[in-house]
Order: structure tokens, then C-alpha cells, then sequence
């Protein structure tokens, strides 16, 4: 449950924080696994367990939610290996070449055919609103995958006035002035990953790692290059990594942290699982406190 990585959106005008009104809401866009002709389905899933049949998680004041995707899979060599025989035999037939129109009704005609024999699989995309501050925040570095959740969301509740959680503009000036190691969140430090990009049409990029940051090897790339991912570390809490487009990746939450509700064990699952919970929600939500009011939020 801890998450890895996220995209932020900020709120326009406040959600209702009745969990049965989200319970009732997210029901009705339950999950249903794929039939045999469908290619893929998205539905609202059990955020906190399987075990635990709640579509909405409330967790003191924080409402958890999770979206599941299933999808076939059908890898291109298998799709172009049955499709080569078949095509040979259409152009044989026409006595010409298939026009680009007529190969590609042939590869869909072939993908159905192929569903009900394709694997299937499953992904889980956990979120949770915070009334408090407004946030929606999706377990994914992605975002396209987040958008998802929001028009999921939106269908179920009606509304999402949902707003990207920083001004880009800012931020991009932030990132250049972090690299320098000036004017850092509150409580963090520069951490030791970067990349930059030229801003020109050939768009030279550089990558550091594992890497002094105040090096002038380093710091000489601002000259003509912009900063598109830098990490950030805050002692004993985490330690995330922030791209020029507001998504938070490669989060890690240290081990003094992750390791406080140990002695609570697993016997109580909902109990253990609402204590991690609000561990990570409170560390995630400091570090976009942090982040937001040194940048600015998106208007």
C-alpha cells in the first residue's frame, strides 16, 4: 500500500466526505471481469484489501479508493504470425497488394478472434482524497493511467473539479534554482539524481545518478539545458524524485518510518493496514505541503 509513485490534483470546490455516499457512488461502477470479445474494462475496486469488501476506505479523515484494469494481452509477434498466412492468402486471392486500409481490417478482424484465447491481466490504481487540502492523489507515475481514475471518478460522483496541483511555469523556474540548491521545499534536501534536457529541436539530454549534484560537471549543464526531474530528500521520511510535469516518482519511505507500526503485527489486517495508511498519507502529504506553497499551486 505504500505508494511508489504519484500524480496530484488539486480541487476546485470541495467533494462530499460522507463515506457511504462514496461507497454508494463507486458501487455502481464496480468492477466486472472482461467477457471473452472485450479487450478491456475498468472498474472501482477494494482499495484496502480483497478480503475487505469496501469500495470506499475511511481512514480517520482521508477517503481511499482504487480503480482495477483488465486487459487482454496480445503480443504483436503472436497477432503478425497468424496474420502473415492470411494475408498471403487474401493478396493471392485479390491478385494484388491489400491496400494499408484493408490490412488493418484484417488485423482487427484478427485481434477478436484471438481475445477469447488471450491472457488476461489485472492492475490496481489506488487514490485518496484529502478534504483537508484538497488533493486527490493517484498511486501513478502516470498520466494517462490517472486521468483514468478522475473520469471514473467523475462519472461516479457527478463533479471532479480537478486542477493540476502546481503551477508548471513555477516550477520549472523552481527546478533550475533546486539544482543550484537554493530555495529548497521546507524540511528537504537536494538529493543526488537529475536529468536535463536542451530546450532546442534536437533536445540533448543528460542524466546523473548516484551523483554529487553540486559537482560543476553538473551544475555547468544549467547553462543551456532545463531541469526535468531532480530528487528530494527529507532525513528519516522519504525521499522522492519531482518532474517538470508535477508528478512525484520513485518515492521511498525510510525505514525509521515504514517501521513504526511493526510491534502492532498483522493479526488485526484493517488495523494494520488503516496505521500504515495514515503513516504514508501524513509523510506524502507534508512533502506536497512542502513542495506546494514553495512553488505555488496551478490556478
Amino acid at each position: 500500500m505504500w505508494f511508489k509513485n504519484i500524480r496530484v490534483y488539486k480541487l476546485s470546490a470541495p467533494l462530499s466526505t460522507d463515506p457511504a455516499v462514496w461507497e454508494q457512488a463507486l458501487a455502481e461502477f464496480k468492477f466486472t471481469p472482461l467477457t471473452a470479445q472485450e479487450a478491456v474494462r475498468s472498474g472501482f475496486s477494494f482499495p484496502l484489501h480483497a478480503s475487505i469488501k469496501q469500495y470506499c476506505h475511511a481512514c480517520q479523515h482521508l477517503l481511499f479508493f482504487a480503480l482495477k484494469r483488465q486487459e487482454k494481452i496480445l503480443p504483436a509477434a503472436v497477432i503478425n504470425e497468424e496474420m502473415q498466412p492470411k494475408l498471403e492468402a487474401m493478396e493471392q486471392e485479390k491478385g494484388r497488394p491489400l491496400s494499408r486500409k484493408e490490412k488493418q481490417s484484417l488485423k482487427e478482424e484478427l485481434q477478436l478472434s484471438l481475445l477469447p484465447r488471450a491472457f488476461s491481466r489485472s492492475t490496481l490504481t489506488q487514490g485518496y482524497y484529502d478534504p483537508e487540502h484538497q488533493w486527490l492523489v493517484i498511486n501513478s507515475g502516470s498520466a494517462s493511467k490517472a486521468e483514468d481514475v478522475l473520469a471514473l471518478l467523475r462519472k461516479a460522483l457527478g463533479s471532479l473539479p480537478a486542477l493540476p496541483w502546481l503551477d508548471n511555469h513555477k516550477l520549472n523556474t523552481h527546478l533550475q534554482l533546486w539544482l543550484q540548491n537554493q530555495a529548497l521545499p521546507q524540511g528537504f534536501m537536494l538529493g543526488s539524481d537529475a536529468e536535463l534536457k536542451a530546450p532546442d529541436d534536437e533536445g540533448a539530454k543528460v542524466k546523473f545518478s548516484n551523483h554529487l549534484l553540486s559537482a560543476d560537471e553538473v551544475q555547468s549543464h544549467l547553462q543551456d539545458k532545463l531541469v526535468t526531474s531532480i530528487s528530494l530528500e527529507q532525513a528519516d521520511a522519504i525521499s522522492l524524485a519531482i518532474t517538470d510535469d508535477g508528478a512525484i516518482k520513485r518515492i521511498k519511505f525510510h525505514d525509521v518510518l515504514t517501521g513504526q507500526n511493526d510491534e502492532l503485527g498483522w493479526e488485526d489486517l484493517t488495523a494494520r493496514l488503516d496505521a500504515d495508511l495514515m503513516l504514508m498519507a501524513s509523510a506524502l502529504n507534508q512533502a506536497l505541503l512542502s513542495i506546494s506553497q514553495q512553488v505555488g499551486a496551478a490556478e
